[in-house]
């Protein structure tokens, strides 16, 4: 019992000792500031939201339609589709006045590189690192990944799901 709340003031604490997020709206809980993801993020009430549906990937050769492909190489390994996932929410973001450190959650599903036989995690961070904790966005997100017998087509690798909230606009 005294375990358990001795972790709690440790979270609370360390939350408090991080900078003021953007948004008085979203409050960001990192207990380790080192750490790729959040613990948690707290929305307020009246704040605006945006869930996206997953998204994935794009043909390396963005001319090239989906239909088209018929190889892994034409999508690129994981890390080229995490950085293709993550830039199509980056546009979805920006068309509805969002940015991607009004970012909170992803949700990543990830099937294993046939090339590799396994799920390449490594690949999915170093794409991940492109977008957060950046000089271009300082944040980070809370997240989850899960790794996945397939997704819905053959070449796919990489799947993310993305809930964003920012301070209404005025």
């Amino acid at each position: 019992m005294l375990n358990r709340y001795l972790v709690a003031a440790a979270a609370a604490t360390a939350a408090l000792a991080l900078p003021a997020a953007a948004s008085a709206q979203v409050t960001r809980i990192q207990s380790n500031p080192q750490a790729l993801i959040l613990d948690a993020a707290e929305v307020s009430a009246g704040t605006d939201m945006i869930y996206l549906s997953g998204q994935l990937p794009s043909p390396i050769d963005a001319a090239k339609p989906m239909s088209a492909v018929t190889s892994l190489e034409e999508m690129g390994d994981t890390k080229a589709q995490t950085i293709s996932t993550l830039s199509k929410i980056k546009a979805i973001l920006e068309a509805r006045g969002y940015a991607m450190s009004d970012l909170i959650k992803l949700s990543l599903f990830v099937a294993a590189d046939p090339r590799l036989g396994k799920m390449d995690f490594a690949g999915v961070n170093e794409g991940f690192r492109e977008f957060f904790k950046t000089a271009e966005n300082p944040n980070t997100v809370a997240r989850s990944t899960f790794q996945v017998a397939a997704l819905v087509g053959p070449h796919f690798l990489i799947e993310i799901e993305a809930i964003a909230a920012k301070a209404p606009a005025n």
